[in-house]
């Protein structure tokens, strides 16, 4: 039986799609499927190397779990353990709340708690999947983190102990965040560079623009700075851009890890790289394909590394906000649909996201190995 809590409503069971009867799609990227059912909206998801999914929910949903862990057999359990999972205080430490999660090549999960819920210092939790012991917590205070700060998504470098994250912050403080692993030290960068603050543009889903309700009621449309944010296989690049805006951007991981560069010397080594719609989520395949969530058109669409130019990969009227864009052993981009745009925060304070919230996967132009 799975493990969910959902309040009122009755658990949506997960199911695993292996027949027709859930159906697939043949599209220009190749074959679609879904993969799983879920009660709740994900704020963020990754694979582990034994093929566990692991999935945030989104805060905004007050779920009573934070993180939960899906394993092989379709059980939907609280990750890494019930108490630290739900934030009680009995619990060796406790997430509050959590949008990025990215698994490492040894199965270290890498959780990146913003602490909204409850106004705590962000941290950076890393849990050993395969010993299922604590890694590491690394908090991230001041001058890492603003006041403003809503740590959004991160990216593992796989040549060096580093950890780069986006900070949307209030859109005019975005910033990137290196994490230095075996000291633990953060520093902040690129605040307020054009690569990392919104534009102000409209991000419409079915001809309604999304809007986001201020806390005097007040309607305003969303301003997203950094969010998209990944690394190419060898260390080298790091690409990132705001997620409401129209250009994706990089810069070497070398430049980012350099302390002896001034603030403004680092701006001078930010490239633009190609054009991308507005939307959350990115991930690069072996051949340095980049995949992006496209929020308005309903899609998932490539910007090929022989082209830098941007293309619908797969679309479909049930890509309703697709994000957590990452990669499964089996050649297959896994993403879902979180309906963001029609929960009450960005839809005009009216809530018309519906369970069940649905995990597909699309094969991908090349591979990409999951682990050691």
């Amino acid at each position: 039986m799975n493990y969910c809590t959902l309040g009122s409503v009755i658990c949506a069971v997960l199911v695993l799609c292996d027949s027709m009867a859930d159906g697939q799609i043949f599209g220009a990227g190749g074959k679609l499927e879904q993969v799983a059912k879920l009660p709740h909206s994900p704020g963020g998801m990754t694979i582990t190397p034994l093929g566990s999914i692991i999935l945030s929910w989104n805060q905004y949903q007050e779920t009573a779990e934070r993180v939960v862990k899906i394993p092989l057999n379709g059980d939907i359990l609280p990750f890494p353990n019930a108490a630290t999972s739900r934030g009680e205080k009995n619990a060796p430490f406790v997430i509050d709340a959590v949008l990025g999660v990215q698994c490492d090549r040894e199965g270290v999960v890498w959780m990146l708690d913003h602490g909204r819920r409850s106004e705590e210092v962000p941290k950076l939790i890393g849990w050993d999947s395969g010993k299922n012991e604590l890694a590491r917590i690394i908090y991230l205070p001041s001058p890492a983190t603003r006041g403003t700060s809503f740590i959004n998504d991160l990216v593992i470098d796989p040549q060096k102990p580093f950890i780069y994250i986006t900070d949307p912050a209030s859109g005019r403080d975005s910033a990137l965040i290196i994490v230095n692993l075996e000291t633990g030290l953060s520093r902040r960068l690129l605040e307020g560079h054009p690569s990392v603050i919104p534009e102000n543009i409209d991000i419409v889903v079915d001809g309604n623009p999304i809007t986001v309700i201020r806390p005097d009621g007040s309607a305003v449309k969303p301003m997203a700075g950094a969010g998209p944010i990944t690394i190419d296989r060898k260390g080298s690049w790091v690409y990132f851009g705001p997620m409401t805006g129209r250009m994706l951007y990089r810069i070497r991981a070398e430049h980012l890890r350099d302390i002896d560069l001034s603030p403004e010397d680092l701006k001078t080594r930010v490239e633009e790289y190609a054009a991308k719609p507005p939307g959350d989520g990115i991930a690069m395949d072996s051949e340095d394909n980049i995949y992006t969530a496209d929020a308005g058109g309903k899609a998932i669409g490539i910007i090929k590394a022989s082209t830098r130019k941007y293309e619908i990969y797969e679309t479909d009227d049930r890509f309703l906000w697709p994000d957590g864009l990452c990669f499964g052993n089996d050649g297959y981009l896994y993403f879902y649909a979180s309906q963001l745009n029609l929960l009450a925060p960005y839809n005009g304070g009216r809530d018309r996201a519906e369970p069940p919230y649905h995990i597909y996967k699309l094969k991908a132009l090349s591979a990409v190995t999951v682990g050691p």
